[in-house]
């Protein structure tokens, strides 16, 4: 028998001074049984960061050809694509010829690794690049609870999360804009 998602709800009060947008999000996010905790949280902030009314979760790990979040446009192309992870370099510039924006929000120990074995390959996509500290996703994902509401708030290239079980910074940076 297969095993089935762990699910967590987030009531997240999201201020973003970026990009002026404040907004009340109720997010379902559903861990995959293979997914570590870091990562889902990663993919959490990856929406606050990006959110708009049109950006969905998609079927993530259990669909290859889909990003783990994305947008459409009103006439069905993907508007947006975000990639949670180190992707191959195959896998985004396929991306770049099927989406209008693409992002990858690398997080874990190896994205430093990834990032120098990769770049070259990066360099002609038009692909975004960003890396999550690594720590600091890690203590994002130690405030994580099934049910949760949470403060998200967004300036430079720095969240501020507060949580009922504490509060965490998570700080990133473009590798590539």
């Amino acid at each position: 028998m297969a095993l089935k998602p762990t699910i967590y709800k987030f009531k997240i009060a999201l201020t973003d001074l970026n990009r002026n947008y404040y907004d009340a999000l109720n997010l379902t996010v559903a861990q995959h049984p293979s997914e570590t905790l870091e990562r889902m949280m990663a993919r959490m902030l990856a929406y606050c960061i990006n959110a708009e009314e049109s950006l969905l979760f998609t079927k993530g790990l259990s669909t290859a050809d889909e990003p783990d979040l994305w947008t459409h446009t009103p006439d069905g192309r993907i508007g947006l694509w975000i990639d949670i992870g180190e992707p191959a370099p195959e896998r985004i510039k396929k991306a770049t010829r099927i989406a209008q924006t693409v992002k990858v929000y690398s997080f874990n120990s190896k994205s430093n690794i990834w990032w120098i074995q990769e770049q070259a390959s990066f360099a002609p996509l038009t692909a975004a690049v960003f890396r999550f500290d690594w720590p600091h996703i890690q203590a994002l994902a130690a405030l994580a609870q099934r049910t949760m509401d949470i403060s998200v708030t967004i300036s430079g290239e720095s969240a501020f999360v507060a949580a009922e079980a504490g509060e965490c910074e998570v700080n990133w940076v473009a590798l590539k804009a």
